[in-house]
């Protein structure tokens, strides 16, 4: 399809509330009444990530935090299969982003064939669309119809703040009679009072921006196209208004008062299936300006949001303030192994999401425009009110904590601060170790201060030695490089490990990275140290329990107890690994 094709048919739409018809389905096995029952117990499961109580779950959809300071998360889902297909909008509900309640399917399929794709939510206070007289909290989700014949741009309303929705009579209402044309992400753009959305020409490389007064009858504005990374196709644009940091050190910790009198600044952000660097899928941004109908860069730069594999499909939540950071939560996990993943036959589900993360945009020692992106804050699930193992002189030395019977969720929190770091020929190591005293499997990882080559101060990471999980495609080591600014003189880890989940961010947030991984054995205990350091480097580090967010959830034991094959006895660990 050439660009000159690319002109959308807009639906002569209008209001017809009363031929609209609920979001009903065809198939009966699929409650539509009640949310549906997962036990949350399993090995693998995480205990403070989103994760659907069974069967697959892809993309996040449709975000939005309503008046009564409660986020709404939907998310694509097979609610009848482990795998992709039959794809309809889960819905859970969140007071602290980590906590969350399974609501019931909030849109269905209407028909054989038909899937509900990836889209997003608005609060229409207004009542733009007059959908909604005297109420202020309508929500309307604009989501892509997939069928044999072509994905076009639906809509549906909820009366009751997005819990349930209707969809609308006259739909579809954007259509390009495309195959390829999805994943519609709305905002509202004040200065001239309109609705933005951007749309995916998936095929062509192609971000549509189309532009309406009442999320009903759109007029295509401007477009987007082949910039960055392309693989084989684009899919779920994001256009987000950030804060702009001046300076990074400005970003710790990411306090909502840093950031009212920053400038404004947008990301345009894409995902891409295949074609990423380490393979399958993967999320670009591109900082620039936004008038209303065009977006434009700062730069030709191609910025990735994450440097691991299992970070794709990101949103961003609608409603929150524009002057604080905004939140987002993206897919934890890659196309070329989504539905192959171990979880699916032993505990019944796929898929989880990253933890939410707050975002703005810095001039940063590497880029004038860097996105920062940090986990938001998680302290009210820490297990103790004081950490649970510390050491404020780990300078060329270690410590090993075994935490199987003191955090039950096998979910933790660790923090390391490296400071004193001479600007100039830097040496030594950092290093992390997650692993099980059953089965000596293990996830690493660690950085390098090199300062003797450039400042270059490589990180990585490695699922390499844990066994429960073999496919070609499932990449076992990541890196990133860090340019330090001779100034700060300090590095900065944030890591939160989840049973089967490892995020990490770096110097507040300038990168982070995403690994998912399956062990066979649990992992019980954690190895933080540091080796070969110049003298008067200083390092302190903190560990913290996390509790289960999920107990309300779950249908099965809370507990997670130590697989029992055989008792193995605990390895020389230290011994095994090396210190540090």
């Amino acid at each position: 399809m050439y660009l000159s094709s690319l002109i959308p048919i807009i639906s002569i739409a209008h209001y017809a509330l009363a031929q609209s018809s609920t979001s009903s389905y065809v198939e009966p096995s699929v409650p539509t009444g009640t949310p549906i029952l997962g036990d949350y117990s399993g090995a693998l499961r995480p205990q403070i990530h989103y994760s659907p109580p069974i069967d697959f779950m892809n993309d996040p959809n449709g975000m939005f935090l309503d008046a009564n300071g409660i986020y709404h998360l939907y998310y694509q889902y097979n609610p009848t299969d482990i795998v992709a297909g039959n794809q309809h909008w889960g819905h859970a509900t969140s007071r602290d982003l980590y906590t969350w309640e399974n609501q019931k399917i909030a849109i269905y399929p209407g028909a054989e064939g038909e899937g509900i794709f990836s889209g997003s939510a608005v609060i229409d206070v207004n009542n733009t669309s007059g959908f909604f007289p005297n109420q202020t909290n309508g929500v309307v989700a604009m989501y892509t119809l997939n069928t044999a014949q072509e994905e076009a741009q639906d809509i549906a309303y909820s009366t009751d703040g997005g819990y349930t929705f209707i969809k609308y009579a006259n739909n579809p209402v954007i259509s390009i009679n495309s195959t390829q044309f999805r994943d519609p992400k709305v905002l509202w753009y004040a200065q001239t009072k309109s609705w933005v959305a951007v749309i995916s020409y998936a095929r062509d490389f192609v971000i549509g921006i189309f532009t309406s007064p009442n999320l009903i009858d759109w007029t295509h504005a401007s477009n987007f196209s082949h910039a960055g990374l392309l693989g084989l196709q684009y899919e779920c644009p994001n256009l987000v208004s950030l804060p702009m940091l001046k300076n990074a050190s400005q970003a710790e910790p990411l306090d909502p008062s840093n950031f009212a009198s920053m400038d404004e600044m947008y990301i345009l952000q894409i995902s891409l299936n295949p074609g990423a660097p380490q393979g399958g899928s993967i999320s670009q941004y591109f900082p620039g300006t936004f008038n209303g109908t065009h977006f434009t860069t700062v730069d030709a730069a191609t910025r990735l949001t994450d440097f691991g594999k299992d970070n794709y499909a990101g949103q961003f939540f609608y409603n929150i303030p524009v002057t604080s950071p905004q939140i987002s939560i993206a897919w934890a996990s890659n196309w070329e192994y989504a539905q192959l993943v171990p979880t699916g036959p032993l505990e019944d589900f796929r898929s989880f999401m990253t933890v939410p993360r707050l975002n703005v945009l810095a001039n940063t020692t590497l880029s004038e425009y860097a996105l920062l992106s940090y986990p938001y804050d998680y302290s009210s699930l820490y297990t103790t009110p004081t950490s649970i193992a510390n050491s404020s002189t780990l300078t060329n030395t270690s410590i090993l904590y075994d935490y199987s019977t003191t955090v039950p969720s096998g979910a933790l929190s660790f923090s390391m601060n490296i400071s004193s770091i001479p600007a100039a020929n830097a040496t030594g190591t950092a290093n992390f170790t997650f692993l099980s005293s059953v089965t000596g499997e293990y996830v690493r990882g660690g950085v390098f201060l090199n300062g003797g080559n450039g400042g270059d101060t490589p990180f990585w990471l490695d699922r390499s030695h844990t066994y429960g999980f073999s496919n070609p495609f499932f990449t076992d080591k990541f890196s990133t490089s860090l340019w330090r600014d001779p100034d700060t003189q300090d590095f900065k880890l944030l890591g939160v490990l989840d049973r089967s989940i490892l995020e990490v961010f770096i110097n507040s947030g300038e990168r982070a990275g995403t690994m998912i991984f399956f062990p066979e054995g649990v992992l019980d205990t954690v190895i933080l140290g540091t080796d070969d350091l110049n003298p008067g480097v200083e390092v302190s580090v903190e560990l913290y329990g996390l509790r289960s967010t999920w107990a309300s959830e779950e249908s099965g034991n809370a507990t997670m107890t130590k697989r029992d094959s055989g008792q193995v006895m605990r390895r020389d660990v230290l011994g095994h690994l090396g210190q540090g």
